[in-house]
């Protein structure tokens, strides 16, 4: 028994405080006390899968293993990767409505999904992009999709997903969208070949340095923020307006919100920000707020 724990199995509050300051010095993800019951059924299930005996040994397993899956498939455990087709709706409306209108005239078009996930919220941008501009105009169009987890980038990349995940979206769309499943797989969707090769799938570590990419017209980055405490939301939403154009727009999640940080973003609609700067008349803006 290590004499971290109280009993083979359990999580102590050394074990705890481990795993809580490797989640936040690595990712910025930010676990208070009151998640320690939470922490102890994900990672008790990725111990059990190791056929490691203690919270102590799994720990050792992640931070000695130099390839760093450890560590990438511990993250994975300990945050939420729900998401679907259209999620937060409001979001690609703007996007049609105000975004691509301003971008039409550009020989190229350069988005972000800076969480992408499994995919689905870049493919919904490239679905978005495809009904504004038509199909002629893809060419010109690359959406860099990037997270931290090699695994939901491995699903992404594939681009199957089960039907449950294009709920809201209509029969016509669909078809314009994706390819369905025969046989087994006819509870399964494809995306269409002229959309995967417009995305650009890679790991990034939004901690880290990004100034390797950019800058973009808009930026999404949702339901990442409420991982972290105000100090890193305060680092990576600078970060994040580092890489924006001036007049380019951030999307985070409904459930998040600038409030309170210090960062030189403009409050459009809910979970909408545009980047300004002193010198920068309303009129350079992407588009019209509405």
């Amino acid at each position: 028994m290590s004499e971290s724990s109280t009993e083979a199995g359990s999580l102590s509050s050394r074990d705890f405080d481990q795993f809580r300051s490797l989640a936040h010095q690595k990712f910025g993800l930010d676990l208070p006390d009151g998640k320690q019951q939470l922490v102890a059924a994900r990672l008790g299930k990725k111990m059990r899968e190791l056929n490691l005996t203690s919270f102590h040994a799994y720990y050792q397993h992640v931070v000695e293993d130099r390839t760093g899956d450890a560590l990438i498939a511990m993250i994975d455990a300990l945050t939420t990767n729900h998401t679907s087709f259209f999620r937060e709706a409001a979001h690609f409306d703007f996007l049609r409505r105000t975004v691509v209108p301003a971008l039409r005239g550009r020989a190229t078009i350069n988005l972000w999904s800076a969480a992408c996930s499994s995919g689905e919220e870049p493919y919904s941008i490239a679905f978005s992009l495809f009904d504004e501009l038509g199909p002629e105009t893809l060419a010109k169009v690359r959406i860099l999709a990037t997270d931290i987890s090699t695994r939901v980038l491995g699903l992404a990349q594939a681009a199957v997903y089960p039907a449950e995940r294009f709920r809201g979206v209509g029969p016509d769309q669909l078809r314009k969208y994706v390819l369905k499943g025969e046989g087994k797989h006819r509870d399964n969707f494809m995306v269409k070949r002229q959309f995967r090769d417009i995305v650009e799938f890679r790991r990034l570590n939004l901690m880290e340095e990004i100034s390797q990419v950019g800058p973009f017209p808009a930026i999404f980055c949702r339901n990442v923020m409420i991982y972290f405490d105000r100090v890193t939301q305060q680092e990576l939403v600078n970060r994040l307006a580092n890489r924006l154009e001036p007049g380019g727009y951030l999307f985070i999640g409904h459930a998040e919100s600038l409030g309170g940080l210090d960062q030189p973003l403009e409050y459009v609609q809910p979970a909408v920000y545009m980047k300004t700067s002193e010198d920068m008349p309303k009129s350079t803006r992407l588009g019209v707020r509405k």
